[in-house]
């Protein structure tokens, strides 16, 4: 034991000293390996540090795990079975004739067998006795032209033509009408078949049945009882009008001429509350054999909830048909209508001419528009000119009521001609270029008493009004409308879906 002043000793001997347990050993190695293999990057990203000796590390561990994986891979390989031997050729021709053969073989299947002395030679393939089969009319087709089609020959088909006409205008048989025809035993192959009977719908109300009696084609009409009564149709507008009154059962067409009727009076559907109801009177027609036509609207009315109800009912007055309220007050047909669908890009005033490079009076309006765009009568008018008007193009001009006057330039192309009486929102042409332009636009002009004026200083509106015996008359027809029961035309018939949204 060594000592030095001022410090502590201490005596160790050999004995004192305690060996670790073998357990305690095996935990830390087992320790230490688990934070070397928690450092060891296992998921190598074989995209970054390519070559180095982590991306090789990684590339061998892909490999090992691709090839463990192949190797659990099954086998894929053919499946013995057992084949049946081949069938002697009298076992196979005896199931031949009882088996279902490929359509290719034709005759060549079932058990064969040589001709008898009963078997007489055909000098010629016999013809069937009648012929039955359908012709449809074309759109422009006429019936003479239809049954030639349908292998009548010529003269008998004119002469069938004339027979119907006697009957029913032939202008009256509408494209997709079907002719049902029985076409006759002919004597030889190098003439036509004889018409021995046909039978078609002529009109919803008519029936055309022609035979063929002691040499002689007789024709029968048979006329089909019709059912007109109107259908009346009411419902909850809800969240939609157009979803409402479809779900009602009011055809597309319908909702949608409905729609615009309504719009020449209120805004749609700005104006629209939920707790509004519709009321929709159509033109229906009902055959006693159960086929049904529906027509026009005849009647839009709508009991609104928080404003006066609309009761309008179409009318031709002057020669236009149009919508009328119960009042007999027209439409309200206010300002003057755009054109083309495009912005101003040059306005009425004095400018910069483009092309010829000085400052010009532009006396209308330019529109932008890309080639091609229909254009539209800005209201009703007549054409005084249509046109190549020098540097404004290809042009029209219509002359309307109050002195007023509008002129179109820049055409591509005229769809009008001089003189024709023309109605607001017809197309009277297409944007083009022409004339001195530097690109497709409408150059739109207005006249007041021969003077042009701007286009946007004009504002007026217009209401037709009925009076006097055209007044009544309207008023007795719209009371007749609205004597139409429910549901009255589907209640005459065979029953059908609701006419009354649920709501």
């Amino acid at each position: 034991m060594v000592t030095q002043p001022g410090s502590g000793a201490a005596a160790l001997r050999s004995g004192d000293a305690l060996a670790r347990p073998a357990s305690a050993q095996f935990g830390a190695r087992v320790a230490d390996l688990g934070a070397r293999v928690g450092d060891l990057d296992l998921v190598v990203d074989l995209g970054q540090r390519i070559g180095s000796r982590i991306w090789w590390r990684g590339l061998v561990t892909c490999a090992a795990l691709c090839a463990v994986a192949i190797s659990f891979a099954p086998d894929l390989g053919p499946v013995a079975g057992h084949s049946p031997a081949p069938l002697p050729d009298a076992q196979f021709a005896e199931a031949r004739t009882l088996a279902i053969a490929p359509l290719a073989y034709g005759g060549d299947t079932g058990r064969r067998m040589a001709p008898t002395d009963a078997v007489e030679p055909l000098t010629d393939t016999p013809e069937r006795p009648i012929v039955e089969l359908r012709a449809t009319l074309s759109r422009g087709d006429g019936l003479a032209r239809a049954l030639e089609r349908a292998g009548v020959g010529a003269a008998e088909a004119a002469q069938v033509a004339t027979l119907v006409g006697e009957a029913v205008p032939l202008s009256d048989l509408r494209a997709g009408t079907v002719l049902d025809l029985t076409l006759g035993r002919r004597p030889n192959r190098t003439v036509a078949r004889p018409l021995d009977a046909m039978a078609f719908r002529a009109r919803f109300d008519l029936r055309i049945e022609m035979a063929r009696v002691d040499g002689q084609l007789v024709l029968r009409p048979i006329p089909i009882a019709v059912d007109e009564t109107p259908l009346r149709i009411q419902g909850r507008v809800g969240s939609s009008l157009y979803r409402s009154a479809r779900a009602a059962g009011v055809p597309a067409r319908i909702v949608e001429s409905y729609i615009r009727a309504l719009s020449t009076q209120i805004g749609v559907p700005s104006d629209l509350r939920s707790a509004d109801r519709f009321d929709i009177i159509i033109e229906h027609r009902r055959a006693e054999t159960g086929e049904t036509e529906t027509g026009q609207l005849l009647y839009a009315g709508l009991d609104r909830s928080s404003s006066r109800d609309l009761q309008m009912m179409q009318w031709t007055s002057e020669g236009r048909a149009q919508w009328f309220e119960a009042s007999g007050v027209g439409r309200q047909r206010g300002g003057i209508q755009q054109p083309v669908p495009g912005r101003i890009t040059s306005n009425y005033g004095l400018r910069m001419h483009p092309i010829l490079g000085y400052s010009r009076m532009h006396r209308g309006l330019d529109f932008r528009a890309s080639h091609g765009t229909p254009i539209v009568a800005a209201m009703d008018g007549t054409v005084s000119g249509a046109g190549r008007a020098g540097g404004y193009g290809l042009q029209v001009r219509l002359n309307h009521s109050g002195g007023l006057a509008t002129s179109y330039s820049h055409m591509s192309r005229i769809a009008v001609s001089r003189g024709a009486r023309v109605r607001q929102g017809q197309v009277i042409g297409y944007v083009g270029s022409t004339g001195l332009s530097t690109g497709p636009h409408l150059h739109y002009e207005m006249y007041r008493n021969g003077q042009t004026i701007n286009p946007r200083s004009v504002r007026f509106t217009e209401r037709a009004q009925l009076s006097g015996t055209e007044l009544a008359n309207f008023r007795a027809r719209l009371r007749t409308l609205l004597a139409t029961p429910l549901g009255a035309a589907r209640q005459a018939g065979a029953p059908a879906e609701a006419a009354q949204a649920a709501p």
